[in-house]
């Protein structure tokens, strides 16, 4: 259970819209009366969480935790993506089941997260079982003249921005950044017989050796995009607060997500879009394709405590890329240690301040790396104190864990 602590009487959580390109108000003002709205995209299941997906989910863990201490009921979903061409390729080369493979890592993610403190989200949705919403959502498309089949091979079907007045206002791309990127991310800008080259695939008719599906507009299976524009829109009404994710999904897949949702309802399908950036290791971005992985569950195997990994990742600030190292799991594994030596002393310094300052820098662009530092200033005024302040250990505990998703205490 965490803490909840008295919310402030008024506040707003400040956060990077990408689509603003600014600090922008996001989420509800408290008081308004309804929930703080979030999608978060998640994993596809075909390898084990590394610091660059531990890194996104933290941000958008704080993104929660901050809501809740301003006192807003949050809604926040988050799906898997467990019917996409990586889990399926993976599959077929270690020759186990699709669904099986998902099944394991699913799990394991679910592990790591817990380890770190991450909270779950409202609702965790895999594709595999959405397909009834994602055809109603591609119907409508269709009944709108949103979507059309091509008449290459195997007639599938796509998804025309055409009458898309906003399309690349969320990414802020040239036309030629954007064909680049689209073929990079797994677009098809040279499929014969699509209307343009960033139309983007939203029924795969059915391969052989593919999971199918039966639906109005053929038997096969959804396209990536709008897997998250239907999953998010049916749980969370059609314009919800954030979308949030890695800086790689900015472009295509925020984007497609994004033109697809207004088409559907005709309304913003996010307030903001929200980004925190890459975590890199040896002088490259951290991935799955690439190999160069340090996983959260090879550490804690190791013994490392988890949230020290937490601490490691919290140092950083969400819109900022930066690498893993040895040297910054040794720090946060000082800190952490200098930090719980404070809280379970026998003197302590008055914690008001300090706790007051940290809902400010998370309040303001999740500043959770200068946040850290107050605590680090309170861990040593505990030290050299020579009386104790009654109640500010549990109480600088308390917010530790609400704010920050550390236990000290």
């Amino acid at each position: 259970m965490v803490p909840r602590l008295v919310p402030a009487p008024s506040g707003h959580l400040h956060l990077f819209d990408t689509a603003a390109d600014g600090v922008v108000p996001v989420g509800p003002s408290v008081g308004e009366g309804r929930p703080a709205t979030m999608y978060v995209c998640g994993i596809t299941p075909y390898d084990a969480t590394h610091m660059g997906h531990a890194f996104t989910y933290l941000t958008f863990d704080e993104v929660n935790r901050v809501w809740r201490d301003l006192g807003l009921d949050v809604s926040y979903v988050q799906n898997v993506t467990d019917v996409d061409d990586p889990l399926l390729e993976r599959a077929a080369a270690t020759v186990v089941d699709w669904r099986d493979l998902a099944e394991s890592e699913v799990s394991q993610f679910a592990t790591d997260m817990q380890a770190l403190r991450i909270i779950s989200p409202d609702s965790y949705v895999s594709v595999s079982e959405s397909m009834p919403v994602i055809e109603e959502f591609l119907t409508g498309l269709a009944d709108a003249g949103r979507i059309y089949q091509i008449e290459a091979d195997h007639e599938d079907w796509y998804f025309s921005f055409d009458d898309s007045p906003d399309f690349g206002q969320e990414s802020h791309l040239d036309p030629t950044s954007m064909l680049a990127i689209f073929a990079e991310r797994g677009g098809d800008p040279d499929r014969e017989g699509k209307r343009h080259p960033l139309d983007a695939l939203v029924w795969r008719q059915s391969r052989p050796g593919e999971p199918r599906w039966r639906s109005r507009l053929g038997t096969g299976r959804p396209g990536w995009h709008v897997q998250c524009t239907a999953i998010a829109q049916h749980a969370l009404g059609a314009t919800i607060d954030v979308q949030g994710g890695g800086s790689d999904l900015i472009f295509p897949h925020h984007e497609m997500c994004a033109a697809q949702g207004r088409a559907a309802t005709g309304a913003p399908f996010a307030r903001a879009f929200v980004h925190s950036a890459m975590v890199g290791l040896d002088g490259e971005k951290m991935s799955k394709s690439k190999g160069n992985l340090v996983k959260v569950r090879d550490l804690t195997a190791a013994g490392v405590d988890p949230l020290a990994i937490r601490l490691v990742l919290l140092a950083h600030h969400y819109r900022s890329d930066w690498e893993w190292t040895d040297l910054l799991l040794a720090q946060a594994q000082h800190r952490l240690a200098a930090w719980r030596s404070a809280a379970q002393g026998v003197t302590s310094a008055d914690a008001t301040q300090a706790i007051e300052g940290m809902r400010a820098f998370l309040r303001q662009d999740l500043r959770t790396d200068r946040a850290l530092t107050l605590v680090d200033s309170w861990a040593q005024a505990c030290e050299l104190a020579t009386t104790d302040h009654p109640g500010a250990r549990r109480q600088m505990a308390d917010a530790v864990d609400a704010l920050l998703g550390v236990t000290i205490a």
